[in-house]
């Protein structure tokens, strides 16, 4: 018996839309990464981008548990000497691009190197519920109905 392994030809990728609204960011980012490496999927090659297009909207609603809003600190560096600059996750949902957090945590959980970027650049992330991609015919994902731990289920049964 030989191993199955996908080629280019062989490849079908598919479009779908996450709506990340009230979802917590890890898990979020988890099962993004997921469908973009293709792990779903029964032919999963390792060496190939064979991942399907994701789209997630609302990415400016997502919840971060515990103390992460002041506590998670984003390093950069200005390239500069003494240019190490940072910035918590708080600050970047107040501010003008919140869709990073989302972004930010599903390009840590791909592998490095050329076919990790490649399977990055299938990622579209909104902000709000609107999105360009309608002519796709993106199939709604609900990672909500998944797992209660996916949305803050702690502050929904408080609430």
């Amino acid at each position: 018996m030989k191993t199955y392994s996908a080629k280019a030809s062989e490849i079908e990728k598919k479009w779908v839309v996450i709506d990340a609204e009230g979802l917590v960011v890890g898990r979020l980012a988890s099962l993004i990464a997921l469908r973009l490496r293709g792990k779903h999927k029964p032919s999963y090659t390792p060496h190939m981008d064979c991942g399907d297009n994701v789209i997630v909207v609302n990415a400016a609603k997502v919840l971060l548990t515990g103390n992460k809003l002041k506590d998670k600190v984003y390093h950069w560096h200005t390239g500069y000497i003494g240019g190490i600059k940072d910035r918590t996750a708080g600050e970047i949902m107040r501010g003008k691009y919140p869709e990073r957090v989302v972004e930010k945590a599903v390009e840590r959980m791909l592998p490095r190197g050329p076919l990790g970027r490649k399977q990055l650049s299938n990622l579209r992330v909104y902000p709000g519920a609107e999105h360009p991609h309608e002519a796709q015919q993106p199939e709604k994902v609900d990672i909500a109905g998944l797992n209660p731990k996916n949305t803050n289920y702690r502050k929904t049964k408080a609430a």
